[in-house]
């Protein structure tokens, strides 16, 4: 064999094994209680906000604390030291990867699920249009 082929095989091996390293290392979804016994161990949680809890934004230090519910109804105090996104009381679904300390989860992002703003009330009905 010659050498260019050898340093071409040895480039797909590495590749393969940075794949599968990556691929073991992802996140899978947990609760809140998964989050605590795994305490420092960055795990991804999907959650709703408690609109019924105070959240509390500090513009000083940035940091936004709010309650949220896991879809297995554990709830926690979460620490987001991030600006509040924009829109967030009206999320429907919260996706918040970080890790869990003794007091709080402190999520270190944020993606949310806004509600659609397609409804029933805006669909277009097809049989009025004009051709």
């Amino acid at each position: 064999m010659k050498n260019n082929q050898i340093a071409i095989i040895i480039a797909i091996a590495v590749l393969i094994g940075y794949t599968l390293v990556k691929l073991g290392n992802s996140a899978t979804y947990s609760s809140f209680a998964d989050a605590t016994d795994k305490q420092g161990e960055i795990t991804t949680v999907i959650g709703y906000l408690n609109l019924d809890a105070p959240m509390d934004f500090d513009p000083k230090t940035v940091t936004l604390r709010f309650m949220a519910k896991d879809k297995k109804g554990n709830e926690s105090l979460v620490v987001y030291n991030q600006p509040k996104p924009q829109d967030f009381e009206r999320s429907e679904e919260i996706t918040m990867t970080g890790y869990a300390t003794d007091s709080a989860f402190v999520a270190t992002d944020i993606l949310m699920k806004c509600p659609s703003k397609y409804n029933e009330q805006n669909e277009v009905d097809s049989d009025k249009i004009y051709k």
